[in-house]
């Protein structure tokens, strides 16, 4: 095989709110679990079936803890971009146990809030800096002469 791909996209609802945990050497990790659904219509009796799957989520990415720590709460909808992983770990008694993951590491995971309440949230707490966006736009007057219509490469 010449090469190989690990990335999983899920798009779902969290089950609780998210766990956020501090490293002694200042580092954050953040875990939560996601429920994605399917439905569909029982072809014999027509009734509408459902099947719900449970993800369990790590991410390891600080700025992404940030955001998960400040706008995701139990029931949020959220898109996700990671990889699995299978960690190996023994219980109590010393047996071997193995858990799967979704993995968002640094430059190899993405969220997006899907919630309304998130992107408000967010819009309530940057408003300052686009009111300043705004204002320095607005005071630029840019004609046709300034832009080069030549490309570069």
């Amino acid at each position: 095989m010449a090469g190989s791909v690990n990335k999983v996209i899920i798009m779902g609802n969290l089950g609780k709110d998210p766990e956020i945990r501090n490293f002694p050497n200042g580092g954050k990790v953040c875990n939560f679990s996601v429920a994605t659904s399917e439905t569909w219509r029982d072809r014999n009796s027509g009734e509408k079936q459902e099947r719900t799957q449970w993800h369990n989520i790590s991410i390891l990415s600080e700025p992404l803890v940030n955001i998960a720590e400040r706008f995701l709460k139990k029931g949020s909808k959220v898109y996700l971009e990671g990889q699995l992983e299978t960690r190996k770990w023994q219980d109590n008694s010393g047996a071997d146990r193995y858990s799967t993951e979704i993995v968002l590491r640094p430059y190899k995971g993405e969220i997006t809030l899907i919630d309304n309440k998130a992107d408000n949230n967010f819009i309530n707490e940057t408003s300052t800096e686009t009111k300043i966006n705004q204002t320095t736009e607005t005071n630029t007057n840019l004609t046709a002469e300034d832009f080069d219509d030549e490309i570069p490469f």
